[in-house]
């Protein structure tokens, strides 16, 4: 990362930036066809941000950022050599398109290599809603933050200490081409605001807090509002306990649901699959959710923190289902995965964009009342994992719930059990959707789950 002097940001020259981008794709495309490429694609790349971190009051660092990055993929038939730089510069670019042709003369033969089929490239640029910049000001920045800080240590005598809070807010260009003629441009904003605070003193001492982020700045929480409600999630984790092991409903708060939903979509890629190291190999058509649950791809959805009319590939993008009556109904591809697989692109290169999984319950307080007597997790930690097997254990702190009400936080316990068994034991999905993630979810109720304390 480049840091310089924080500066205001200019007029929005955003799309003669994007055109100087484009313009340079296509040098690079016909460099590497004048090299002798059989193929070639192009990724060109510029953000600008600004972030400030406060602690205490006092500012502990403003940065303003400029990156810039080119790369080159050529293919000589089915040898691949790939190259990238920062300068613009006529020598730099020239040289980038020579070191990746060099680089593809000198690797073996991939049968899976190449660009995406022609027919499949995006030729609809529909206007996602996505460019949002702010023109946030270092001082502004600084008052938001220091805001947000004083409303959350004000908020009650028990918060001792601050980790600090930010404003960022970042803009970001971006063109893919390659050698089929496809040429796709996309500009985006986001920007945030967040606090974490401690509570409490000594060893009893408990962290916690709270963001908003977005791609219009209108969208984002209120600066305090993010402070007061950091304050309350802190104060909530104050006197822990521990819990005895036992078998019970595990009930995932929004924002860590969708960590059970990012094990399911690491297992569905392309990538696990074809190297044999997933748990869900050979199971498109098969039941691993009860018949109610659901997950839609939108990836065309406006104002969507993922969309995009085309994949890293320049693939077109469309809405479509990944589980359907609990059903898995595809995978997740982009096309040499796909390739590797004997299969098509799902338009995935790069990710999934806007996913929304069906809600078919109330809000957190219902689904605690609905669970009766178990454990509402409110954070995760570690690793624990195994993505071969599906084997799942887990650090985990939140609340024991009893009759269907929060009774006290607990801390130091671990969660357990088999993501595939977890899948099929989900009992709810509630309507509290955590709106800062491109993967929508509300709370997930497991029916069963082993739960390791030390009492």
């Amino acid at each position: 990362m480049n840091v310089i002097s924080p500066e205001a940001h200019s007029a929005d020259d955003s799309l003669p930036r994007l055109e100087q981008l484009a313009d340079i794709s296509q040098q690079l495309l016909a460099r590497a066809r004048a090299l002798g490429a059989t193929q070639a694609e192009v990724s060109c790349s510029e953000e600008r941000g600004l972030d400030v971190n406060v602690r205490l009051g006092e500012v502990e660092t403003v940065e303003s950022t400029r990156d810039r990055g080119i790369a080159v993929t050529v293919y000589f038939g089915q040898r691949k050599g790939s190259a990238s730089t920062a300068d613009l510069q006529p020598a730099s670019l020239e040289s980038t398109v020579a070191q990746a042709c060099a680089i593809a003369r000198h690797t073996e033969d991939d049968e899976a290599a190449g660009l995406a089929d022609p027919e499949l490239m995006a030729r609809e640029f529909p206007d996602l809603d996505s460019w949002h910049p702010w023109a946030l000001q270092a001082d502004q920045a600084v008052d938001l933050a220091l805001a947000c800080e004083a409303a959350g240590r004000e908020a009650d005598p028990r918060i001792s200490n601050s980790d600090g809070a930010s404003a960022s807010t970042a803009t970001s260009l971006s063109v893919y081409a390659n050698s089929h003629g496809f040429i796709g441009r996309d500009r985006s904003s986001h920007h945030s605001v967040g606090c974490a605070l401690i509570a409490g003193q000594g060893d009893g001492m408990q962290r916690d807090g709270w963001y908003s982020s977005a791609l219009a700045r209108e969208d984002l929480e209120d600066a305090a509002s993010i402070g007061r409600r950091a304050a309350e999630r802190t104060l909530a984790r104050l006197n822990p306990r521990s819990m005895a092991t036992a078998q019970m409903p595990v009930l995932y708060s929004p924002e860590v649901a969708r960590s059970l939903i990012g094990h399911l979509l690491g297992a569905v890629s392309g990538g696990a699959l074809y190297r044999r190291a997933s748990f869900l190999l050979d199971s498109v058509g098969t039941q691993l959710f009860p018949d109610w649950f659901a997950i839609e791809e939108r990836p065309l959805l406006r104002r969507g923190l993922r969309s995009t009319a085309f994949d890293g590939d320049g693939v077109a993008t469309r809405d479509s289902s990944l589980i359907e009556g609990g059903v898995l109904q595809r995978y997740v591809l982009g096309s040499y995965s796909a390739r590797k697989l004997g299969l098509v692109t799902t338009g995935n290169a790069g990710g999934v964009h806007n996913l929304r999984v069906q809600s078919n319950a109330g809000d957190l307080a219902s689904l605690a009342r609905q669970m009766g007597n178990g454990l509402l997790v409110t954070e995760l930690m570690g690793q624990g994992v195994n993505g071969v097997t599906g084997d799942y254990s887990r650090g985990a702190g939140g609340f024991r719930v009893e009759n269907g009400e929060i009774q006290y936080p607990v801390d130091g316990i671990t969660i357990a059990g088999n993501l595939k068994e977890m899948f099929a034991a989900i009992e709810a999905v509630g309507s509290d959707i955590d709106r800062r993630s491109h993967v929508h979810v509300g709370s997930i109720l497991v029916g069963r789950m082993t739960v390791a304390g030390n009492d």
